[in-house]
């Protein structure tokens, strides 16, 4: 297993070489720092701690500032342990070129919040008639048996939709940069701009895709953090 964390940046798309369009997702992935080394002899399993972005010090707690001290690096704002992952020594720098293009990742993240909402947004129930003598439009239908006088657990009712831990699986990377530090994976990834990922090897195992022929081999988008251009296809 393998994995790195990154920033996601936006939504764009590339061109390949037979004029075709692939959707992709601009993925800021600055170098990582190994903060912390699991063993199986020492702590019953393997697995590295990575941290990604630098944070000032006076934001930090004691605890953690002597943390990042252990790995001699500056505190840093997004931390995540990757499991089964090996290889690395405290300190080490992993940066994106540990993908290739054409393998196949899953990338997690916490979704967008959409606060509360009803059944038809959350759980896509039907609605019903809304001629002006029927008395139910939006609602949720029959809780279920009267006996019980209870609710069984796992009803479908509205509540609080979005901001949890979503994974998408079987991501095709489609570039990388290194020296702009920029990962494009095909496809959309779970939250809005900004926010923190984690990308990691395909736990399904599916086999490595052929990378596309990209048109000049660029990236797509220009941003503040990632400087990349758009290309186009030539007649």
């Amino acid at each position: 297993m393998k994995g790195i964390l990154g920033r996601k940046i936006a939504m764009s798309q590339v061109f390949t070489v037979e004029g075709k369009i692939i959707p992709v997702t601009v993925i800021e992935v600055q170098p990582n720092v190994v903060t912390d080394v699991k063993t199986v002899e020492e702590n019953g399993y393997t697995s590295l701690q990575l941290a990604v972005e630098d944070k000032r010090a006076n934001l930090v707690n004691k605890p953690l500032t002597g943390h990042f001290k252990k790995a001699k690096t500056t505190p840093k704002r997004f931390s995540k342990e990757i499991r089964e992952m090996s290889g690395f020594n405290m300190g080490d720098i992993i940066n994106c070129d540990i993908f290739t293009p054409g393998e196949l990742v899953d990338v997690r993240a916490i979704s967008k919040g959409k606060g509360f909402a009803g059944v038809i947004k959350r759980h896509n129930y039907s609605r019903g008639p809304m001629a002006h003598g029927s008395g139910f439009h939006r609602e949720i239908g029959s809780m279920g048996a009267i006996a019980p006088n209870r609710i069984f657990k796992g009803k479908k009712m509205p509540g609080r939709m979005g901001h949890q831990q979503v994974t998408m699986q079987n991501l095709q990377v489609i570039h990388i940069d290194v020296a702009k530090n920029a990962l494009l994976v095909k496809g959309s990834i779970p939250g809005p701009k900004k926010q923190f990922v984690v990308i990691t090897e395909a736990v399904k195992g599916l086999k490595t895709k052929t990378p596309p022929n990209l048109v000049n081999n660029k990236p797509p988008v220009e941003t503040t953090t990632v400087d990349v251009t758009s290309s186009a296809p030539t007649a």
